[in-house]
């Protein structure tokens, strides 16, 4: 009985050594590979430059302005295509960070395309709230080949950020760099990287 007792602990007690080690190894591996955010491709405009600014009539005619100053608010331009399956799934992340972040940021999704098509992309997602702007202009004025694709604004007009989306994560990336006050997560980390 003692025997059975001993070894009972003894392989409790390797199981674990065996978990911190194996925790300790994860915690590694989780510095390692850092979160991924937007990809950023190679660019006509660079973060920081002021965009130009343009007036855009929405799908319904409507007046939108992009890229002036806007008092306190940044503007969030998602371009995205009927015909994109990646964009029509990170249509419903488009509303739900578009009503979190209503704080502080304007959405407008852009493309260009036919109006009936993208205002029944607008039904069927619910994004009848958000401005819809259609310009090949736009999307060539930002640099934008492949979709879906989103750049920030801040206040003052100038490119916070960018990049190619493919998750909410990379969404909430473009949020977290320009709060950090960086091109893009990838960006700081490297910087973060070298300071260490």
């Amino acid at each position: 009985m003692l025997t059975s007792q001993i070894l009972l602990w003894t392989a409790v007690i390797i199981q674990a050594l065996l978990i911190a080690a194996l925790a300790r190894q994860v915690g590694v591996l989780h510095e390692r590979i850092a979160p991924a955010g937007a990809l950023t491709l190679h660019q006509t405009v660079a973060v920081g430059e002021k965009a130009t600014p343009m007036t855009l009539a929405d799908v319904d005619g409507a007046p939108v302005a992009i890229g002036s100053t806007r008092q306190g608010r940044s503007q969030l331009l998602f371009f995205a295509s009927p015909e994109c399956p990646m964009c029509k799934s990170l249509l419903p992340v488009l509303r739900s960070s578009a009503r979190a972040e209503a704080s502080w940021l304007d959405v407008v999704v852009a493309g260009d395309g036919s109006k009936s098509a993208y205002r029944a992309m607008a039904r069927e997602h619910g994004l009848d709230a958000l401005p819809m702007v259609l310009s090949e202009a736009l999307g060539r004025a930002f640099g934008v080949a492949k979709l879906p694709y989103a750049v920030l604004l801040d206040e003052e007009g100038r490119v916070a950020s960018l990049g190619l989306i493919n998750s909410r994560e990379h969404l909430e990336s473009l949020f977290e760099a320009k709060e950090r006050g960086v091109a893009s997560i990838q960006d700081f980390l490297a910087r973060r990287h070298k300071e260490a």
